[in-house]
């Protein structure tokens, strides 16, 4: 299982998570978005539907009638209702239910930071886990050491 580390450090989550979206579904992946609070799963919502002129990405929210058949769930619960074996974490709180999906996003800003290298020394002692750092370099993303 693969978990990628995303260190938020000039973009909050909205500007990439349309990105990561976008990436796993063109690799044929059901995504679950992880957001607390209904203003942050409006504006992970909005971001889904205005990301690039020219693309929608279809998403609706747990709970809803129609969330099986969604490629995209926005949720704050990790039940991935829609099938996802993606999960992305946009809020920079690690849940363990992440575990059971083939990858997992964990995007953490800077005031995250301790938590997140928690769970990097929690996670890098986990065999089956292969933990990953990206960090913004001007307009893109690099993987870290």
């Amino acid at each position: 299982m693969r978990v990628d580390f995303y260190h938020l450090t000039r973009d909050p989550a909205e500007k990439l998570v349309p990105m990561l979206a976008s990436k796993s579904l063109d690799v044929g992946k059901r995504l679950l978005l992880l957001a607390q609070g209904e203003a942050s799963c409006a504006a992970l919502s909005d971001a889904l539907w205005c990301a690039e002129p020219a693309s929608f990405l279809a998403h609706d929210f747990g709970g809803s009638e129609r969330q099986t058949e969604q490629p995209i769930l926005i949720s704050d619960q990790c039940e991935p209702a829609n099938g996802a074996t993606y999960v992305i974490l946009s809020d920079g709180q690690w849940r363990d239910e992440a575990l059971a999906f083939e990858r997992a996003f964990f995007l953490f800003t800077a005031e995250q930071i301790d938590h997140a290298r928690t769970i990097w020394r929690q996670l890098s002692a986990n065999e089956v886990v292969t933990p990953r750092y990206w960090k913004q370099d001007g307009g893109r993303w690099v993987e870290g050491p």
